[in-house]
């Protein structure tokens, strides 16, 4: 992983709320990611974690204030945050079926005009996930779901980000491909990409992450360093059974 860089704040939210109708679904939650970090967010399912990811994303409304590099986003549209930096891989991949792996990928990149970077870019990701540049012309809607998985992640590669947040990108994976992805984050983080990870599985967020929140029911509850949570007893018995 790479290293946190002291004090430099890249991602700052500070009490979040959000509703959903007469559901308040986010009740003040306040965190922040560093420059350089994994930071996982972990709870079980309904506690408020992929909302949290829509919300930095401005997909979904909220109170409260988002910075990303000390800029409110509020306001701010989906591509405009692209472009600051921010790139989102959703829970359920988001993938385009009809669509091939190829122009899948290049959709990541609509806010680029930077061509021969774009290209250099789409090699890289080639170099991550070697089975997708043998799936190039191959329609993304047919393919396995641990490969859809990494279309989903390549596409958010390919926008550049400074902050890539990835929304369970182990659900229904076989446990050979989830070490993949995993192993893929680690070394995406290590060549400077900073992390927000939303994850069910919790032992293999907190092996990776160098920090982590506990989010229950909207709210933050428990917040440390990744390998310290992973010998809480508290988290041990709610998320990694007992």
């Amino acid at each position: 992983m790479s290293q946190a860089e002291p004090n430099q704040i890249l991602l700052n939210v500070k009490d979040l709320h959000v509703y959903f109708g007469a559901i308040h679904a986010l009740k003040g939650l306040s965190f922040h990611v560093k420059k350089g970090e994994i930071v996982s967010l972990i709870g079980a399912n309904g506690a408020g974690k992929t909302t949290t990811l829509k919300a930095i994303s401005s997909v979904t409304g909220y109170k409260g204030d988002i910075e990303f590099e000390g800029k409110r986003l509020a306001g701010l549209a989906p591509y405009e945050i692209v472009r600051l930096g921010v790139a989102h891989a959703p829970e359920g991949r988001g993938i385009f079926s009809p669509l091939t792996v190829y122009e899948n990928l290049m959709m990541g990149a609509f806010t680029r005009s930077d061509k021969k970077e774009i290209e250099a870019d789409l090699e890289h990701c080639f170099t991550l996930f070697p089975r997708l540049k043998e799936r190039i012309e191959q329609r993304a809607g047919t393919l396995s779901g641990g490969e859809q998985q990494m279309v989903a992640i390549s596409r958010a590669l390919m926008a550049r980000p400074k902050l890539l947040m990835l929304d369970e990108p182990s659900l229904g994976l076989a446990p050979l491909i989830v070490k993949q992805i995993f192993d893929i984050i680690k070394k995406v983080n290590s060549e400077g990409t900073t992390i927000l990870l939303v994850e069910q599985n919790a032992r293999m967020a907190l092996k990776v992450s160098h920090r982590a929140y506990c989010i229950e029911t909207g709210r933050i509850t428990l917040s440390g360093l990744g390998r310290d949570l992973l010998n809480d007893d508290a988290v041990r018995k709610a998320y990694l059974g007992g």
